[in-house]
């Protein structure tokens, strides 16, 4: 649908206000949310749990944006998309609560594998068996990273001391600079793919310093028994927004209507829809990734640094592939199941099996330029080669799955990449301040816009918390229409703080 031009729409729009209040039957809702992921979902119920009316627009013909179940028979699911929880992600974790959903453990028992040059090894624990001067070289950067990482202001990183300089440095250059072994510039290369599913030397180091603090450190961000892999949620995470979605109802919830344009003026704005009537509101909550919320047309123009922003916080690249086995064998050579790999091209493994003895599933992520390279490749090359990794590590019965299911993020019309959105270098200290800031009655969520959990499912939550808030406080506390049966059968998660 082609919007009308932005002055005939506007007029129109004051012409209207001018016969009616700020808050007349011409609304079609007090807040207007773009986007049924996690964070417009809570966004929209914490309002709704105000009495106000609320309209989710959904460019998708489901919820759940980058969290996605799929069915592998006999009833259980895998998680194509997001999948874990972990300590300290305390708002996702209120939410599961709310609405009844419980987590069960990452298989983690048993020894893990690294393959190392050309040899699978066992260990124990979250190091494996390297030589010495690579674990110490390791170490030292870890704690290098976490140190500095506490310098940088969760609220604002372009306020770091030194900013500009950490900015101006890729986290590919700041390795070559501290790291001297080989071995242990591996190990951070694999990490980086496996936390932001890109290369080193697309990231800003202030970015990545950023993220560890957010995360509440390096060894968390990597680690599953007491790090953001340690848990996930029984029956699939999408089960979150599956039951947000339910209690907010059909009626507030519009699938397949995505929004190209939004328009704004003193009274309120308007949403240019696929297939639909225009939607208006009395303030937008956009919650989509700053990369998508870049291609809706805005009316009027966008102020140049918000712009620019869109333009810098490109997605990580990934392809999530999962082998599923009549039940999980590597148990019974005494594995966890988790490995990882120099020579990839999945690089990082799982153990993914549901709950139960039955059925096993290995997870393999291809990730940043993996994910690039063999993203186009033909779906048959791509399982052989994820498949191939598998077999390498774990023997002759991984090569033999009874299915394979695999999900490339950057195929996806409504996401074009995952995990989320990061900066380059530059990008903080010349765009950050646009981040979460308002453009008139346009505000931002997503999980880039968090300061805690940047990038997570939590994160995803907690600024949907922010949001509603912001909308609610720049209408006086009092901007909607009450009386209306707008109310949420479940309490608000709102809760003071980030």
């Amino acid at each position: 649908m082609t919007p009308p031009p932005a002055a005939g729409v506007m007029g129109r729009m004051s012409a209207a206000a001018s016969q009616r209040d700020a808050l007349g039957a011409g609304t079609d809702a007090d807040f207007l949310v773009v986007g049924a992921g996690l964070a417009g979902l809570v966004a929209a119920r914490e309002l709704v749990a105000t009495g106000r009316s609320i309209v989710v627009l959904e460019a998708r013909d489901r919820v759940g944006g980058r969290i996605l179940n799929e069915a592998i028979g006999g009833g259980q699911v895998v998680e194509v998309g997001g999948q874990w929880i972990g300590p300290t992600q305390d708002r996702v974790a209120a939410l599961a609560r709310s609405l009844g959903i419980e987590t069960f453990p990452t298989h983690s028992r048993g020894d893990n594998l690294i393959e190392w040059r050309g040899r699978v090894r066992r260990y124990r624990g979250s190091i494996p068996r390297l030589d010495p001067a690579t674990l110490l070289d390791l170490g030292q950067a870890r704690l290098r990273l976490d140190r500095l990482a506490r310098t940088v202001p969760l609220e604002a990183p372009w306020r770091a001391p030194r900013a500009a300089r950490l900015d101006a440095e890729t986290f590919a250059a700041w390795i070559r600079r501290n790291v001297p072994t080989r071995g242990a510039r591996t190990l951070l290369e694999l990490a980086t793919q496996a936390i932001w599913a890109a290369e080193p030397g697309e990231l800003s180091l202030l970015h990545v310093l950023f993220y560890v603090r957010s995360g509440g450190g390096f060894d968390r961000l990597i680690g599953v028994e007491g790090g953001a892999q340690q848990d996930r949620f029984v029956g699939g995470s999408q089960r979150l927004a599956l039951a947000l979605a339910e209690e907010l109802g059909p009626a507030r919830v519009r699938l397949a209507s995505p929004v190209r344009a939004l328009e704004q003026d003193d009274e309120g704005v308007r949403a240019i829809v696929d297939g639909g009537e225009p939607v208006t509101a009395r303030r937008a909550i956009v919650a989509v990734a700053p990369a998508l919320a870049g291609r809706i047309a805005y009316r009027p123009e966008l102020p140049a640094r918000r712009d620019g922003l869109m333009q810098r916080m490109p997605h990580g690249s990934v392809v999530k592939c999962m082998a599923v086995y009549p039940r999980p064998f590597w148990r019974d050579a005494g594995l966890s199941g988790h490995a990882t790999s120099d020579r990839g091209p999945a690089r990082a493994i799982f153990d993914n099996s549901p709950p139960g003895d039955a059925p096993g599933v290995l997870l393999g992520f291809l990730e940043g330029r993996a994910a690039r390279e063999l993203g186009r490749a033909p779906a048959a090359e791509r399982r052989a080669a994820v498949l191939g990794t598998f077999e390498r590590v774990f023997g002759a019965a991984a090569g033999r799955p009874e299915a394979f299911v695999e999900r490339a993020w950057a195929e996806e019309e409504w996401t074009r990449g995952c995990y989320g959105g990061f900066f380059g270098p530059g990008g903080w200290t010349e765009y950050g301040p646009a981040l979460r800031e308002p453009v008139g009655r346009v505000h931002w969520a997503s999980a880039e816009t968090a300061t805690v959990w940047c990038g997570y499912m939590d994160g995803a939550v907690s600024s949907g918390e922010r949001a509603a808030r912001e909308v609610l406080r720049a209408e006086g506390g009092t901007g909607g229409r009450r009386g209306r049966g707008e109310r949420s059968a479940a309490p608000a998660l709102t809760h003071p703080g980030p």
